[in-house]
């Protein structure tokens, strides 16, 4: 499934469907980032919707496949200090333990291979450092009848609605959930925060510390 042709006929109107129902999830996510400064990967950017959320004092990395949705992000970098980077988040152009956090909000019930897109995610991650993720997933032996019918039309689109996020998990090594709560629609979406194992930054907003980071800690 390629993506960049749907999401570029979708870049004009994504805000006026998303802004609104998502900016109090992503500034709850975002609460856990840590104290700047950082170096921070926002992968699959889109439009940029969390950029005006940011505090400042970061180094802001953002990535998506679609040129059209980065092109209204790079339109928003005026709120932070951005570097727009056209990539698929499964193949990340990024240097490995090159950033304190990554952000992947709405992204891995996107992409076809999810396992991939958050593999990538801890390879570019330093020790101790936090992967913030804001998304829908069903929960493992979850029935959801209707969700798993109603993916088989949408997953050519725009998104799915039948990823299980413990069997994305379950494939990558090298990282830990902290904290998993739900977000929105009885838990259908959720925030959710891994930490890279070894010792690294503290992260007080999140309830982190660099110990719990740590191999052999559970």
């Amino acid at each position: 499934m390629n993506l960049r042709h749907p999401y570029t006929l979708i870049a004009p109107v994504y805000d006026l469907a998303i802004e609104r129902v998502s900016r109090r999830l992503r500034q709850t996510s975002l609460a856990a980032l840590p104290a700047a400064p950082a170096d921070i990967l926002l992968a699959g950017i889109g439009t940029g919707l969390d950029l005006p959320l940011l505090p400042t004092g970061y180094r802001v990395v953002g990535c998506d496949l679609t040129p059209a949705m980065l092109a209204r992000a790079v339109a928003r970098r005026d709120t932070c200090d951005l570097e727009a980077v056209v990539a698929d988040v499964r193949r990340l152009p990024f240097a490995t333990a090159s950033f304190d956090v990554v952000v992947l909000h709405l992204i891995l019930a996107v992409v076809p291979e999810p396992r991939a897109c958050l593999a990538e995610a801890a390879r570019v991650l330093r020790p101790g450092g936090a992967v913030l993720i804001l998304d829908k997933f069903l929960r493992p032996g979850e029935s959801a009848l209707l969700r798993r019918a109603a993916n088989t039309l949408v997953r050519h689109v725009a998104t799915r609605l039948d990823v299980v996020f413990e069997e994305v998990l379950a494939g990558v090594s090298g990282l830990k959930v902290v904290s998993d709560q739900a977000a929105l629609a009885g838990g259908w979406f959720r925030r959710i925060v891994l930490c890279r194992e070894g010792a690294g930054r503290e992260w007080p907003a999140a309830g982190i510390s660099g110990a719990a980071c740590r191999p052999g800690r559970r």
